[in-house]
């Protein structure tokens, strides 16, 4: 068996040695994290059809199939794979598609399952480029046809990946949503016009070892390692939304000094059009963290200046607002309470908005001065419990009652309640309904942006007038998969959602 288990490189060796030699190279490629007898017929039915069969597998860190996955490491997938007897050779494939070690293996064959023989069926599109890197390299592709069985299906039965209530509530959605259903909807979102307007915001990790206690004094000493940078705030919404829609645009403030700029430029996705208006006195914000090898946070930095905004800046914002806003189908409206958006703004935004979805973020730089009364109306609002009972001055009454009394104060058709591990309640008061959406991830990595991530997908889904259940259900499961992220290091895409839409919906 060890000689089966090659590096990518001594694969792609090997497949030129055979192929000098006359012998048909035939490939399969996929994850594999549950071996079952589809599997089994499918790479038995490749082997029959050519002389030598080689089999690649997806690292652990690209597999996107939904929570918990992999289950099994890429290690222990490659051992199985290599322990078959119509297998020679198997390696690990350290990229998100197979379309470059196709170019590197040039197989005589290279075979799918016959659930990819219509492109329209592949979320990821992949199917199409690997076929023409097939060809390329003067292989075709093959599909067999035998019995099918789906990994995820079987690791959601029977892996316990989630508790007794999340798998209830989802046999219970899937009912009456079908990962079609949902995907289908999803993909019509892409002609909204969607406005963005809220603090861009520079986070900064500074990755750190903690040392002990300092000599003298109650001091935590940590050694320095790396750091990193993050377009995060409004930059971070928008790029998510981006995933969806062909047309962004990004209202922001960025300061003079410090501007930061040309990293934000390089952070944005191509379909977002920014406006940035430059404040004089201030720098653009900058939220700095030193955080452990655990991602737990050790101490923060704020740079930023909470002075009133300049009365000449603020009339030009107006102004745009007071011209534009009503040209947009959705507006969101991540406020994180850290001096760009002001009073006035927020009268433009109440006034012409269409539908005009609202987050107002609690955090360090503005506690107990920052809460969502400060808008009038809304059609969505978002926020978390600690946020809401704050609106609400209430630290005890039953959470419905504290969500319907904002939701009231604002006239907001819809609410959401984000309340971490315990999952969302959504109150549509529009329709008169009620539901909670669990968590929908097993695994965090961090918590930061999660929030944003629910936000650009539930206001997507209820602005596009898709049913409440639906966009608490999308906004969690954007949100599971921002916790999986470090940071703001990349967008919710729509290829990855619909993939972990479709594992978690595999229940039937």
């Amino acid at each position: 068996m060890p000689n089966k288990i090659l590096t990518l490189d001594e694969l792609a060796d090997k497949s030129a040695d055979y192929s000098r030699q006359g012998q048909r190279v035939v490939l399969c490629h996929g994850t594999f994290d549950l071996m079952h007898a589809g599997h089994i017929r499918h790479l038995q039915q490749a082997r029959a059809a050519g002389d030598v069969l080689l089999v690649t597998v997806t690292a652990d860190a690209y597999v996107n199939k939904g929570p918990g996955r992999p289950v099994f490491s890429d290690t222990l997938r490659v051992e199985t794979l290599a322990a078959l007897a119509c297998v020679d050779h198997v390696a690990v494939n350290h990229d998100v598609t197979s379309i470059e070690l196709i170019k590197k293996v040039k197989p005589s064959l290279y075979v799918k399952g016959s659930d990819y023989k219509s492109a329209e069926n592949d979320l990821t599109g992949n199917i199409t480029h690997e076929a023409q890197a097939v060809q390329e390299g003067g292989g075709e592709i093959f599909f067999t046809d035998d019995i099918t069985f789906s990994s995820s299906t079987l690791l959601n039965e029977h892996f316990g990946v989630f508790s007794s209530e999340t798998r209830d509530y989802l046999r219970k959605f899937n009912v009456t949503y079908q990962n079609s259903d949902v995907i289908g909807m999803l993909k019509t979102l892409g002609e909204l016009k969607v406005l963005v307007v809220g603090d861009a915001i520079v986070d900064e990790y500074h990755y750190t070892t903690p040392l002990g206690q300092t000599g003298k004094g109650n001091v935590l000493a940590v050694k320095y390692n790396t750091q990193e940078q993050f377009a995060g705030g409004s930059i971070a919404v928008a790029n998510h939304v981006a995933g969806f829609v062909k047309d962004v645009t990004l209202v922001a403030g960025l300061g003079k000094t410090d501007s930061h700029e040309a990293f934000i430029r390089s952070k944005l996705a191509e379909n977002i059009t920014p406006i940035f208006f430059y404040r004089e006195d201030a720098p653009t914000v900058v939220k700095r963290r030193f955080v452990d090898a655990d991602m737990a946070k050790l101490f923060e930095v704020y740079f930023f200046n909470e002075d009133p905004m300049p009365e000449t800046l603020e009339v030009e914002i107006c102004a745009w607002l007071e011209e534009k806003v009503a040209e947009f189908d959705v507006v969101m409206v991540p406020d994180y309470g850290n001096g760009f958006i002001t009073n006035a703004m927020i009268q433009r935004l109440c006034d012409h908005s269409r539908f005009l979805a609202v987050n107002t973020q609690i955090n360090s730089g503005n506690r107990g001065y920052h809460v969502i009364s400060r808008y009038r109306r809304a059609d969505f609002i978002s926020l978390n419990e600690p946020e809401l009972r704050l609106a609400a001055h209430s630290r005890q009454e039953p959470l419905e009652d504290v969500a319907e009394y904002v939701g009231s104060m604002l006239s907001a058709p819809y609410m959401a309640v984000t309340r971490g591990t315990k999952g969302v309640f959504m109150a549509d008061r529009k329709h008169d309904k009620r539901h909670v959406t669990p968590a929908l991830s097993t695994k965090v990595l961090d918590r930061i942006g999660a929030g944003d991530a629910f936000l650009s997908l539930a206001s997507l889904c209820l602005g596009a007038g898709m049913p409440s259940e639906i966009a608490s259900f999308v906004g969690s499961a954007a949100a599971a998969l921002d916790v999986q992220i470090v940071c703001n290091r990349e967008p919710i895409s729509s290829v990855i959602l619909f993939k972990y839409i479709t594992t978690l919906l595999k229940w039937s």
